[in-house]
C-alpha cells in the first residue's frame, strides 16, 4: 500500500479539530479511530497500554490516512460510515486520500 506523508500536529497542541484516522497493523489489518491529537494517539497505539486492545497485539502500526472534521460528532459519524465499508472499499479510500495529499 502506498504510504502518504502525514503532517502530524505537534503533540500537546490544543486542537478544535477532530481526526478520523486509519492505521495499518503489522498483520496488514486496518484499524480506524478518532482523536484530536494524531501524534499522541499513534504513539499510544505503538508504545503504551492506552493503545486500543486490538492494536496492542498487532504492533507496530502505521498511520495510512486521516481526515479532519470540525466536531467529535462529525468524526464519529464518518468513522461509523467508514467501518461499514468492505476492506477493498476502505483501501480504495486510503489510496484516494494518499493521492490527494
Amino acid at each position: 500500500m502506498n504510504r502518504a506523508n502525514h503532517e502530524l500536529p505537534r503533540s500537546g497542541e490544543v486542537s478544535s479539530e477532530w481526526y478520523l484516522y486509519v492505521l495499518e497493523c503489522v498483520d496488514e489489518t486496518l484499524y480506524t479511530g478518532i482523536t484530536t491529537d494524531l501524534e499522541r494517539r499513534l504513539h499510544e497505539h505503538n508504545h503504551t497500554a492506552k493503545g486500543a486492545k486490538y492494536t496492542r497485539c498487532r504492533r507496530p502500526v502505521e498511520l495510512v490516512a486521516s481526515w479532519t472534521y470540525e466536531s467529535r460528532s462529525d468524526a464519529a459519524s464518518a468513522e461509523w460510515h467508514f467501518k461499514q465499508l468492505t476492506r477493498r472499499q476502505k483501501l480504495r479510500r486510503v489510496e484516494e486520500r494518499a493521492a490527494a495529499e
